[in-house]
């Protein structure tokens, strides 16, 4: 069979040999609390003030355009999650209906949203660590200040496509960031029930962070700080600082902080109940956090004029002192950085959990898909994806690490919406637990958006970035996966 039409039979996909298999322990409680644990982050907490100046108070537009798509993926997602409860989430779904090569493409830009969005979080847990560390220097808590070139990445972007300079002096590498990344990998090689039950609990401590945001913040709202309603426009303008201006242009930025839902599918082969609990997990987790999102933003912007926070790492601590609540910033700060971990978490997971499914399928070398005899989870797996993220988050910027984790999930979004479009046609009698409502126009709307998305919402360079990414890719699947996938052999 030639390549391009090898597809892995949906009654199959399933099926592994022992040292393959992953241990069954989650339940649809665990599974919101992984959405929202991924979804709500760096993006509410970080991305809010640079989307703040990208698009001004047309940010709350960019939240909910962002959020409708996802909405449309999310329930995309629930179809194929309940259909194909196998790990590999997009990559998977997309082997069963649109072939290896596609699935190669889909899981090779998945590297960008997991394993790039993971140092994302981290560099966006490093700012309030900064916030911390130093707000405690000042009180006389701690005798030492974070220098500068150790909490920066370099703009390595920036220096490939000659439009910054090398200057150790100012950016050299995040230390915080990637201290945080091997902190929270070693968490995930212990074990998925384990590091579920801690992400549960630190999810709390998430949510009550942002409510006590609301509660402090709504009491000053004033509907003057909203005007302009889009000081940049409606579109994306991309100005000489190569940044997108305009409510598009911020959307393309903060749609980094509404995809974390689609890491539940990563989790349905070690769920106790997937045709119940997939479902309850994806969908329950967007509604929640797309709420969340607007709310805290509409507050945020409403407290304070947007060009007080805007473009700052810490922005919600920003606008608490300037209301004049230094203790309140100070608890928002400390559960920043006791919680945004549960998102690098959530990511690292299903970044390892996508390459094990690779490996078992032959795509990758076999012998990292090997499941540890006591912990049940792939170990060596995780270990090398978190040093990986450790690495990027220590040397990139926060904005340009969060652009390419977008190329790539929007490039996922599209594959699994297309998957549910080609089940569809091809296998119309099969059964599904969950059907999404309306996918002759659900599923079109969620690869037109996400397409439109890419081409206006992304800047130049992160486009040439990703087409570049995704050479490198083709590269190793005709060197190495075309030859040696399991589909291939049998062929043989």
């Amino acid at each position: 069979m030639a390549f391009w039409n090898r597809t892995k039979p949906i009654d199959t996909a399933t099926q592994f040999e022992e040292h393959h298999q992953l241990k069954k322990t989650l339940s649809w409680p665990h599974l919101i609390a992984l959405g929202v644990g991924a979804i709500v982050g760096t993006g509410i907490y970080t991305l809010t003030g640079l989307a703040a100046g990208l698009a001004g108070p047309g940010m709350i537009w960019s939240f909910v355009i962002c959020g409708v798509l996802c909405a449309a993926a999310a329930l995309c997602y629930a179809e194929m999650a309940t259909m194909v409860p196998a790990a590999g989430s997009a990559y998977t779904f997309s082997y069963t209906a649109l072939g290896e090569l596609l699935a190669w493409i889909v899981g090779w830009a998945l590297v960008l949203e997991y394993a790039v969005g993971a140092s994302a979080v981290a560099v966006g847990w490093s700012n309030h660590a900064q916030e911390f560390v130093t707000w405690a220097h000042q009180s006389g808590w701690i005798g030492f200040d974070l220098p500068k070139n150790l909490t920066h990445g370099m703009d390595l972007k920036g220096m490939i496509t000659g439009k910054a300079v090398f200057d150790p002096s100012q950016a050299l590498l995040n230390v915080p960031a990637a201290f945080i990344v091997l902190v929270v990998t070693g968490l995930l090689a212990l074990g998925t029930r384990e590091s579920a039950t801690v992400n549960f609990i630190l999810v709390l401590v998430k949510l009550a962070a942002l409510v006590m945001f609301v509660v402090i913040a709504l009491p000053h709202f004033n509907a003057v700080n909203l005007h302009p309603a889009a000081p940049f426009g409606w579109g994306a303008t991309q100005h000489a600082d190569g940044k997108n201006y305009g409510v598009l242009g911020a959307a393309g930025l903060v749609f980094f902080a509404f995809y974390g839902f689609d890491a539940v599918s990563t989790a349905a082969e070690e769920t106790k109940n997937p045709k119940r609990d997939m479902t309850l997990g994806i969908v329950g987790s967007m509604i929640l956090c797309t709420a969340i999102y607007v709310a805290v933003a509409a507050c945020a912007l409403g407290a304070m004029y947007y060009t007080g926070w805007a473009n700052n790492g810490a922005p919600l601590v920003v606008v608490l002192k300037f209301l004049n609540q230094p203790e309140a910033a100070q608890w928002l700060t400390a559960a920043v950085m006791v919680a945004i971990p549960t998102v690098i978490l959530v990511l690292l997971y299903g970044q390892s959990r996508i390459f094990f499914a690779m490996a078992r399928d032959g795509l990758l070398p076999q012998a990292v898909a090997r499941v540890n005899p006591k912990t049940k989870t792939p170990v060596l797996m995780t270990l090398i994806v978190g040093s990986v993220v450790a690495l990027v988050a220590g040397l990139f910027k926060l904005d340009d690490i969060a652009e390419m984790a977008n190329a790539g999930t929007l490039l996922a979004f599209i594959g699994v919406a297309l998957s549910v479009i080609v089940l569809r046609l091809r296998q119309p009698n099969r059964e599904r637990i969950f059907k999404t409502p309306l996918w002759w126009l659900v599923a079109p709307f969620c690869v037109l958006g996400c397409a439109y998305l890419f081409g206006v919402g992304l800047t130049h360079d992160t486009k040439v970035l990703c087409l570049g990414w995704g050479v490198i890719g083709l590269v190793i699947y005709f060197l190495y996966g075309m030859h040696k996938s399991n589909l291939a052999r049998a062929g043989a």
